[in-house]
């Protein structure tokens, strides 16, 4: 059962089929890191992007060809696709031309009278637009009343854009306060909440590698989560974008956002470890990544006390040297020897996912 948090309700807005705000489950979002002209190892990414539970993926378009190759990207992909766009306004033209679903622009870096042409045609289309606002790239009026990118500059200059969009007749809006400080990124969240009912995506840029990443994104777009805030996140992991969506997830399972995926819970090891449970954590991990059911697994380094440690856990294994113990919902249920972990592990899982299948079948029929 999916954890209720009392959520600031936003305006609805669609990208694609998916419904963001209102209420609507928290959107998980990563970005592409290949050549988006490369159409072939983009549609690739992008799929097991998809696969690990991506719902909405942004690409970087750097040039006319790269707007051009949505088109085909789009027919190899099943999840919306949003255009990044930066500076050059024909680019946005080019790329809601060629069936992007979304855009994001940070207004801040392109003129006015251009920023009219995209809305005419983002209204047209019905398309999508999220204003990224970026302590990076604030306006430099703002950067010379505040001398630095604060939380009340942020917030100024997202209103600023949001009433010119509004003036030119545009609200399907989503918006963004990034910076690569958290406290930062937070006090911005909070500030705009209060001011605009328009969905906010969440996330804290150039946030660096998978652990930074992690202990920053957990930080900051978990904070703003629990107090109810947020309706898409995207964690920024410099690399391979896939831990992007791993991490997203495993923030949402943590405040009983969103039960989707594994949780994979393990000791930290001690003296009493006789196997070396760091290797078969990181091989589970990876058997398991894009399972989409909910349940827990286990993986504990001592016989003696796993499972009692484990009690909660819907399966799991406890290794002592040479062989360990399987068990389930913290019941021993067989001996396993050690080369065996994983595939034993793995094989109960199979039979794991088809009970959890089996009774949704049966909780959805009609008696």
């Amino acid at each position: 059962m999916e954890h209720k948090l009392i959520r600031k309700k936003t305006r609805a807005i669609h990208i694609g089929k998916v419904k963001v705000g209102d209420l609507a489950p928290i959107i998980v979002q990563s970005m592409t890191c290949t050549d988006t002209r490369d159409v072939q190892a983009t549609a690739c990414q992008i799929n097991v992007l998809a696969d690990a539970g991506c719902e909405i993926v942004r690409v970087a378009v750097v040039d006319t060809v790269a707007a051009q190759a949505i088109a085909e990207i789009k027919k190899g992909i099943t999840i919306p696709l949003i255009a990044d766009i930066h500076f050059d306004y024909r680019l946005a033209i080019e790329a809601m031309k060629h069936g992007a679903h979304g855009i994001r622009i940070n207004p801040g870096n392109i003129a006015k009278e251009n920023l009219k042409e995209i809305i005419e045609i983002a209204k047209r289309d019905d398309i999508a637009i999220r204003i990224g606002i970026n302590a990076g790239s604030l306006e430099k009026d703002l950067l010379e009343k505040y001398h630095k990118p604060t939380a009340s500059a942020l917030v100024e200059s997202a209103l600023r854009s949001v009433d010119f969009f509004e003036a030119n007749g545009f609200r399907n809006l989503k918006l963004s306060l990034k910076s690569s400080d958290v406290l930062t990124t937070i006090e911005s969240y909070r500030l705009i909440a209060k001011e605009t009912d328009y969905p906010l995506h969440l996330g804290v840029t150039e946030a660096g590698s998978k652990i930074a990443s992690a202990v920053k994104s957990s930080i900051g777009i978990g904070s703003l989560l629990q107090a109810g805030i947020g309706d898409t996140i995207r964690v920024s992991v410099t690399g391979d974008p896939l831990p992007e969506v791993e991490i997203a997830y495993s923030i949402l399972r943590a405040l009983g956002l969103r039960s989707v995926g594994v949780n994979i819970i393990s000791c930290p090891t001690c003296g009493r470890c006789e196997i070396d449970l760091s290797a078969l954590v990181a091989e589970v991990e990876k058997r398991l990544v894009g399972i989409k059911e909910n349940f827990t697994v286990a993986l504990m380094g001592c016989v003696v006390n796993g499972p009692g440690e484990a009690s909660e856990a819907d399966i799991g294994i406890a290794g002592g040297k040479g062989s360990g113990i399987l068990f389930k919902k913290g019941k021993v249920i067989g001996k396993v020897m050690q080369n065996d972990f994983v595939e034993t592990l793995m094989k109960h899982v199979d039979i794991l996912r088809k009970e959890i299948s089996a009774e949704a079948t049966e909780n959805s029929t009609p008696h």
